[in-house]
């Protein structure tokens, strides 16, 4: 049979070709949707990393339910996100994000100015509804959703987990094993992630070039300001940049030990990664979550931690330090001044003054009371 073509159905024109069966017919105009949907989130100047993402969710669901999006059911969508947390087990905001990417592809697909509505009713009887309402779609109601074991880390366990990692250091050293180089690249990077208050994506991306100096930070000397390339994405944007200004002194003599005397010889020639894997430019989260996991079982530290609690230790402490808020907010790249306070436990200036005001008062009272003759 020719190569036909189905005009009218959007930005990716549908080619039916070879056998025009009824399933084969059915995933090719799926398939043509998803290219549709690809287009217009391209046009929306999304990175191609969400773009992708998304795509696999839908798949996933497509997968799931057996049919096509003409024939979904808001049952099936509910079927699935039950299975994701009863059996698998996904986190809330997991949950959240697959049902935004079906229901912003159900958007498209829906949108008459597309017209798949009307291919998909002449050719099966039958087209999208969107079956992502507010009846079954899960509410972002909590500031932080992150699970409750995970915490900001006390200076002391900060201390005791560098220490931990520091030891295997020097065990494997000590017993002439090979493999301490590793070994000190993993204490280091969790050093870092506390130093500067960083991502996992934006640690392990760093590069050697990425340290530079801060003229009104003269005594911290090359490594006075991070400049972080890989910051958090934001609505689907490519990451975002951020200068992250170097305020822990010790900081400075961890990273230029690993730049100056171990990288040198675990990176290779023409690699500007600063945390070389054995087999690869960089390492992956994985390791930096498992560097964290040893290190952590070593020093005691309770389960459900994660290297994350570094960052969140970073805000912490130096709120304690009396840092302002909005210099911190800055530094971790936060956009809303609430999502640090969720991590020093002070919501606003507000509530501070509050407490300050209120107790002022009480002392202020208690002091002129007389006491018993």
């Amino acid at each position: 049979m020719a190569d036909r073509t189905v005009d009218g159905v959007g930005p990716a024109r549908l080619q039916l070709v070879g056998d025009d069966t009824a399933h084969q017919a059915e995933i090719e105009m799926f398939e043509a949707m998803l290219d549709g949907w690809r287009a217009q989130q391209l046009s929306r100047n999304l990175s191609f990393g969400t773009i992708n993402s998304a795509a696999r969710v839908v798949r996933r669901f497509q997968d799931h339910a057996g049919s096509f999006p003409w024939r979904w059911t808001p049952a099936e969508m509910e079927r699935w996100i039950a299975e994701l947390r009863e059996t698998h087990r996904r986190a809330r905001s997991t949950v959240r994000s697959y049902e935004s990417a079906v229901r912003s592809f159900l958007e498209y697909s829906c949108d008459p100015a597309y017209g798949w509505n009307r291919a998909c009713l002449n050719r099966f009887g039958t087209h999208p509804t969107q079956i992502c309402t507010r009846a079954n779609l899960a509410v972002h109601s909590a500031d932080y959703e992150g699970r409750p074991a995970r915490r900001s880390l006390t200076r002391g366990e900060c201390q005791d987990l560098f220490d931990a990692a520091d030891a295997r250091v020097v065990a494997v050293r000590a017993n002439g094993r090979k493999g301490w180089v590793p070994a000190f690249r993993d204490a280091t990077m969790l050093k870092v992630i506390y130093g500067w208050g960083l991502r996992r994506r934006e640690l392990l991306m760093l590069e050697d070039h990425d340290f530079a100096a801060n003229p009104h930070g003269a005594e911290f000397g090359r490594f006075g300001v991070c400049q972080v390339r890989w910051g958090k994405a934001a609505k689907g944007s490519e990451p975002r940049r951020r200068g992250v200004l170097t305020v822990m002194g010790w900081s400075v003599e961890v990273i230029g030990e690993w730049v100056d005397d171990v990288w040198p010889h675990a990176h290779g020639v023409g690699q500007h990664g600063l945390w070389p894997s054995e087999r690869g430019p960089r390492v992956s989260e994985d390791r930096v979550n498992a560097a964290f996991a040893a290190a952590a079982a070593d020093a005691g530290l309770a389960s459900g931690l994660s290297p994350h609690c570094l960052r969140h230790s970073y805000v912490t402490h130096l709120i304690e330090d009396g840092f302002d808020a909005l210099f911190v907010q800055q530094q971790v790249g936060y956009e809303h001044a609430s999502t640090t306070a969720i991590y020093t436990s002070v919501s606003s200036d507000y509530r501070t003054r509050m407490l300050r005001a209120a107790l002022d008062r009480a002392i202020g009272q208690a002091g002129g009371l007389k006491g018993p003759p």
